[in-house]
C-alpha cells in the first residue's frame, strides 16, 4: 500500500476539535476558577493547562515550545501560573475538567461515555498516540510521560492531545527549517488566508512587530505590498504544510488506513456534537477549515 501522508492532515482535522473544545468549555473555566485563575479571558488558564506537562517551566522554555506566541505575552502568564497552582494540581484539575466537559457533551449512557463506540475509539487513538515518536518534540514528550487515565473518554482526549502536540512540535521544526521565525510564521499564514490578521492578534505581537515581520517577508519576495502571499510565498507555506504532514504521518502509518478510517467513523458523532455546541470559534489560528492538504 502506498504511503499517504495526507492521512495525517485528515485525521488532525477530524480529531483536533474534539480536543480543542477544552479551551472554550464552561466546565473547564469552572475548574480553572476553582484553582484560582482569572477566567475573564482564557489566557491565564490556557498557559497553565497546556504548559503543566512541562513542569514548572519558565517563560523562555514555554516561549520556545509554544513558538508563535509573543515572548512578552508568555512572560505575563509564566511562571506566574505556578504561583496560582503548581503543575501537579493543574494536571489533576485538567482531567477533572475533561471529565466534566465530555459528560456534559456526550452524557453517561451507552450512547455516550459509557458506550462501546467511544471505548473502541479510545483504544484506536491510544494505539496511534503510542506509535508517535516524541524525539525532538518536547510538548508531545511531556504529555506522553503522563500516566494514561482509566476511563475511555479521558483516554481519547489524552491520546488526541499527544497526537496534536506531536504534530505541533513537528510543525515548529518545519517552520524553522523554512526560515520562518515565530511572528513571520503567523504573518505568512495570514497572508495565505488561513485566518484574519485580527485572529492572529491573539498571539500577543504588537502592530509594529507584525509590520516589521511583513517587511522582512516582503524583502524575500514572500508577500506583496498589501501583505498578501505571492506565488513564492504560497509555495513556501505549502512546503511547510507538506513537511508537517510528513512528520506527523508515523502514528497513522503504524495504525493503518483502515483503523484510522474506523477511528474517523467512530468520532464523527462526537465531532458533530462539538460543532453543535457553538463554542468553537469560526476562525482559528490553526487554519483548520481554511487550509487543506497541499497537492502532492
Amino acid at each position: 500500500m502506498a504511503d499517504d501522508p495526507g492521512l495525517a492532515r485528515r485525521m488532525w482535522h477530524q480529531l483536533e476539535p474534539l480536543h480543542a473544545l477544552f479551551w472554550y468549555s464552561p466546565e473547564v473555566f469552572t475548574e480553572a476558577e476553582a484553582l484560582g485563575y482569572d477566567v475573564r479571558t482564557r489566557w491565564p488558564s490556557y498557559f497553565a493547562w497546556r504548559a503543566a506537562p512541562l513542569g514548572a517551566a519558565g517563560a523562555h522554555a514555554v516561549s520556545a515550545a509554544f513558538y508563535s506566541f509573543s515572548p512578552r505575552m508568555v512572560a505575563e502568564h509564566v511562571p506566574a501560573a505556578w504561583a496560582v497552582a503548581p503543575p501537579g494540581r493543574v494536571l489533576e484539575a485538567r482531567m477533572r475538567a475533561v471529565d466534566r466537559m465530555y459528560r456534559a457533551l456526550l452524557g453517561d449512557g451507552i450512547d455516550g461515555i459509557g458506550g462501546a463506540d467511544l471505548a473502541e475509539a479510545a483504544e484506536l487513538a491510544r494505539a496511534a498516540a503510542e506509535a508517535a515518536s516524541t524525539a525532538g518534540r518536547p510538548i508531545a514528550a511531556a504529555n506522553a510521560d503522563l500516566p494514561w487515565p482509566d476511563e475511555p473518554h479521558l483516554v481519547l482526549w489524552h491520546a488526541i492531545g499527544v497526537l496534536r502536540e506531536q504534530r505541533g512540535d513537528g510543525h515548529v521544526a518545519a517552520l524553522l527549517a523554512h526560515g520562518l521565525d515565530p511572528v513571520e510564521a503567523l504573518v505568512s499564514f495570514a497572508a495565505v488566508g488561513a485566518a484574519s490578521v485580527e485572529t492572529f492578534a491573539s498571539r500577543g505581537w504588537t502592530g509594529d512587530e507584525w509590520a516589521a515581520a511583513r517587511d522582512r517577508l516582503a524583502s524575500r519576495g514572500l508577500v506583496d505590498a498589501d501583505g498578501a502571499a505571492t506565488a513564492r510565498g504560497r509555495e513556501l507555506r505549502d512546503d511547510v504544510e507538506r513537511t508537517t504532514d510528513d512528520l506527523a504521518y508515523e502514528p497513522w502509518r503504524t495504525l493503518g488506513a483502515a483503523k484510522a478510517d474506523r477511528l474517523g467513523q467512530l468520532t464523527m458523532p462526537i465531532l458533530v456534537k462539538v460543532l453543535e455546541t457553538g463554542l468553537m470559534p469560526a476562525q482559528n489560528t490553526l487554519g483548520i477549515g481554511k487550509v487543506g492538504a497541499p497537492p502532492r
